[in-house]
């Protein structure tokens, strides 16, 4: 098994330090970061516009629509799977690079191959899981929604780091994802509710500054809701597709670098836990001058030169 504690993120954090070691990582990866997730992102942006919505809202018949849906079940499915592997891809590098020099982005690649099957399992069974959470949580109004979303997020961090730091076993990763995510569960709760929220302030201010050259199409739809199909042509404009591909690819990295906060912040607290459990060994070795009395000093009333 790797030692991590070398690792830049390895350590008991709190919402600051995590912040600022998010940031510092980032900054100094970000080159080979922004790459990969250009890949991405580039791969998912591209299969997305494949996707024919137009087509999909061209009939109000609900069961049409459903019934043309089914053509895009396959490029859907296609994105999805490649989502998975990319985000693998990346998690892995993130994870291993910092403590293995040898670590390469093909090596990462080749790897992640190990863990994606299993990765992809886990995501099935977290999904029926988090559906029926989600509905649960829908009687609750909508905060019970947004909880048990939060909550299956949180759960959902931790399932790549603890695959890879602890080895692929299905059983294992879900009992230590468990274990993990609710021991002090309040804060790993209000951590992720935090770099969600700021995820999504970012992700909005991207989105704002590549919609600029589509500003007077997109003003267009806003206030002439006939003029929607509009909208869908922009999303196939090439200029389009290139902006948002760059903008998600400064985004994406974020989560698995917070991931691996997360997970490295509860393992460091373990660590320091089980260290402060063990006792201090005391040293019961003879030693030869305990085989003999000690001498009594001059003036001590026991000494028998003076009796």
């Amino acid at each position: 098994m790797t030692d991590f504690k070398n690792h830049p993120l390895y350590k008991a954090h709190t919402i600051d330090t995590a912040m600022n070691s998010l940031w510092d990582f980032y900054r100094k990866n970000f080159l080979v970061l922004f790459i990969m997730s250009a890949a991405l992102a580039f791969v998912m942006q591209y299969f997305s516009s494949l996707i024919d919505i137009k087509d999909i809202q061209s009939d109000p018949d609900p069961l049409v629509m459903l019934e043309k849906m089914k053509v895009f079940l396959v490029p859907m499915l296609i994105i999805s799977l490649v989502n998975l592997l990319l985000t693998t891809i990346l998690q892995h590098y993130i994870l291993f690079r910092p403590v293995d020099n040898d670590n390469t982005v093909l090596s990462s690649v080749i790897r992640s191959f190990r863990y994606f099957l299993p990765y992809l399992i886990i995501l099935i069974i977290l999904s029926f899981a988090g559906a029926i959470a989600i509905v649960i949580g829908l009687f609750a109004l909508v905060v019970g929604a947004v909880f048990a979303a939060i909550y299956i997020l949180t759960l959902y961090m931790f399932i790549l780091p603890v695959m890879m730091a602890e080895g692929p076993d299905i059983g294992n990763t879900i009992s230590r994802v468990f274990r993990l995510a609710h021991k002090d569960f309040w804060s790993n709760f209000g951590w992720v509710a935090a770099f969600i929220v700021i995820l999504l302030v970012i992700s909005l201010v991207l989105s704002g500054i590549i919609l600029i050259p589509f500003a007077g199409g997109f003003f267009k739809t806003l206030f002439n809701p006939e003029e929607a199909s509009a909208a869908v042509e922009m999303t196939k404009n090439p200029l389009f597709i290139i902006l948002s591909a760059l903008a998600n690819a400064v985004t994406i990295p974020l989560m698995p670098i917070f991931a691996t906060i997360l997970y490295f912040n509860r393992r460091a607290k373990e660590d320091k836990k089980e260290t402060e459990m063990i006792p201090a060994e005391e040293d019961t070795r003879v030693r030869v001058e305990d085989l003999y009395a000690k001498p009594y000093s001059d003036d001590h009333p026991d000494n028998p030169e003076k009796k």
